[in-house]
């Protein structure tokens, strides 16, 4: 019996959605944590501990409006922590802290990391892969960098996870092209700069 363990960044797959879809991320575009949660339950054994952990940062003009997402997630079996966002703090650190109290408690076996910041995650993970934890991300390939292609970790692409989003995102992927090509609609007006 092992633990598994996931670390959502909030911020950073918000982010990351708003340059996916060139805009504000709304609910309608946003990631089904509930199957999240369905999908990390699936990957662990019937006897191991399943934790999975919420990290936002939050500004005092939205923390009125995230209160009744904070208390969803809480009935759907998540654990938050919420960090008061003062200029460009993260939430980076809090993630990693956590990461390794779990490996220190002596019983982890896989975490998962919903993010694509890479400068903040790899070195981490990889030293957890040394030391013997299955590690795991779930990002955007074209945006998670060097956390997409590290052999000592296994790179799941957000999308791949049935029903996650309610429609497909508008992504540029080049290296998932089908066999016969794909044609990419422009999003500007040609001959105007």
């Amino acid at each position: 019996m092992g633990r598994h363990v996931l670390v959502w960044d909030a911020p950073n797959v918000d982010m990351t959605l708003a340059n996916i879809i060139d805009g504000k991320p709304t609910a309608k575009v946003r990631p089904d944590l509930a199957v999240l949660g369905e999908w990390l339950v699936d990957h662990a054994g019937e006897d191991d501990d399943v934790e999975a952990c919420v990290f936002i940062n939050v500004a005092p003009h939205v923390a009125g409006p995230l209160r009744g997402w904070v208390l969803w997630l809480l009935e759907q079996g998540f654990r938050v922590f919420a960090k008061p966002k003062h200029g460009d703090s993260d939430v980076d650190d809090d993630m990693i802290d956590h990461l390794w109290d779990r490996h220190d408690a002596g019983d982890l076996e896989a975490v998962y990391v919903g993010s694509n910041d890479a400068k903040a995650f790899l070195e981490p993970l990889t030293e957890l892969a040394g030391l013997g934890v299955s590690c795991n991300v779930l990002g955007f390939s074209e945006y998670a960098g060097q956390l997409s292609v590290t052999d000592d970790l296994r790179f799941v692409d957000l999308e791949a996870i049935s029903g996650l989003f309610g429609e497909p995102l508008p992504r540029i992927t080049l290296d998932t092209l089908p066999e016969d090509g794909r044609w990419f609609e422009p999003t500007g007006v040609l001959g105007r700069r």
